[in-house]
């Protein structure tokens, strides 16, 4: 009952493959994969839980819809910004189907491509799949993408994204994928894949379907010159140990592309130095490259699945002891916050006082990529919003920027003359100084 209540606030989905190949059924629920995959009770506050149960049992319907969509609302649904901050614009419209939050990559959220084949119960864009209006990310057409990315030649990298795009069938996936090879996107170098099918439907690149037809598809974006980029969540070495996953990493790799994978660090399931050590370890056997450890953003119910930063910190040393260099490409742990990528590197001692050092491996200004920079010492703090200044600042050293760019993306949107649907200003509307552009992005 109480995994019934709590899918009521949660999106829930699992497939056969995740059911009858991943998880110990003998280990329950302790198990990492039942954790990453089943709602658990105490994802919920116990309020929250009590309340959805006590609905649930008297079976009303429309009141379990509102009490969840207000628990939903509360949840931070769009952490970072996303929702008001990265959407871009072109002739003083919205692209709602695109993100734009750092200058050389653009995120295209095709709407065939807005669900997966299992849900990880930590999953920050759980909005995607939980149908509240107006949360949701997605683009019916490529016109939008392909005359923003015209209009934008620092763009060098188009991450297509969900969901999970490998729930596309192949022809409508080729559509997006071709359209981003013409001559005229000379300058996108790359195309990423956010996926988690190696993991949750390996089949999807072997037997399921059209996956012939998938492979040619990657084989084509290689002979056009540009690196074509499978995004892979791996949360845990179990997901790996199928054979038909080898299998499934053999074929794409044999198809050109370069399978990159990342995953946030999430209590109950790899919060671990060991569990780490053996995930890189075997991604490397595969021809992969570890590329992220993640901390789990400020959303939904991170409250169950965060891990301090100290501790995230730790398990990656730890780990990154006991690989060779062909795993030490991985970054991490690393906060997708509001400002940027800002990674946390770990504590030292600045002028007697204990600090926590962090640098942007990737910024909204791209000036403050590089730059180190430090935080009180805080045993408590799980992210980046839970960090003060150290040594007597006020503020960090970009927040008086953060703010201009913000309150200057506010005012071009505020003074927008037609909202989503109009829009006759021409393509001058697309010539803006640098500093507008970004603005519109923040």
């Amino acid at each position: 009952m109480s995994m019934t209540a709590v899918a009521q606030v949660f999106p829930f989905r699992v497939n056969n493959h995740v059911v009858d190949e991943l998880i110990d059924w003998s280990n329950i629920p302790e198990d990492p994969i039942f954790q990453l995959t089943f709602p658990q009770p105490a994802m919920l506050s116990i309020g929250d839980l009590a309340l959805m149960l006590g609905l649930v049992r008297r079976g009303r319907d429309e009141e379990i819809k509102q009490a969840a969509r207000q628990i939903q609302v509360n949840l931070n649904p769009h952490p970072a910004g996303q929702l008001d901050l990265n959407v871009p614009t072109m002739m003083d419209q919205p692209l709602p189907g695109l993100q734009h939050k750092y200058e050389e990559t653009v995120l295209f959220f095709p709407a065939a491509g807005q669900t997966c084949h299992a849900y990880c119960s930590y999953c920050f864009r759980w909005p995607q799949f939980a149908g509240m209006d107006g949360m949701k990310f997605a683009s019916h057409e490529t016109d939008g993408l392909v005359n923003y990315l015209k209009a934008h030649e620092e763009v060098t990298s188009v991450l297509i994204t969900g969901g999970d795009p490998m729930v596309m069938k192949t022809s409508l996936l080729r559509r997006y994928i071709e359209a981003l090879l013409a001559p005229e996107l000379e300058h996108v170098a790359s195309i990423r894949i956010g996926t988690k099918a190696l993991s949750y439907w390996p089949y999807r690149f072997l037997t399921h379907g059209d996956s012939a037809d998938l492979m040619r598809l990657f084989e084509k974006v290689r002979e056009e010159g540009k690196e074509l980029a499978l995004m892979a969540h791996f949360s845990h070495p179990r997901e790996l140990e199928p054979a038909v996953t080898r299998q499934a990493f053999r074929a794409v790799r044999d198809s050109g592309a370069t399978v990159r994978c990342q995953s946030p660090i999430v209590k109950h399931v790899n919060d671990s130095a060991d569990a780490w050590v053996e995930l890189w370890k075997q991604q490397v056997r595969l021809g992969a490259v570890p590329y992220y450890m993640f901390v789990e953003r400020n959303t939904g119910p991170n409250r169950y699945f965060q891990v301090p930063l100290l501790k995230a910190e730790e398990v990656y040393r730890k780990a990154f002891r006991h690989v060779s260099g062909l795993a030490r490409t991985v970054r991490g742990p690393s906060m997708s916050a509001m400002p940027g990528k800002i990674l946390f590197i770990g504590t030292a001692y600045v002028y007697n006082e204990e600090v926590f050092v962090l640098r942007f491996i990737q910024a909204r200004n791209p000036e403050w990529v590089g730059k180190p920079f430090f935080a009180r010492y805080d045993p408590t703090a799980t992210w980046f919003t839970d960090l003060k200044p150290a040594l007597g600042e006020k503020e960090f050293f970009f927040e008086k920027e953060l703010r201009q760019l913000t309150e200057a993306s506010a005012e071009a949107k505020a003074a927008a003359p037609h909202p989503v649907g109009g829009g006759t200003k021409g393509r001058q509307g697309m010539r803006q100084d640098s500093h507008v552009r970004r603005a519109q992005r923040v």
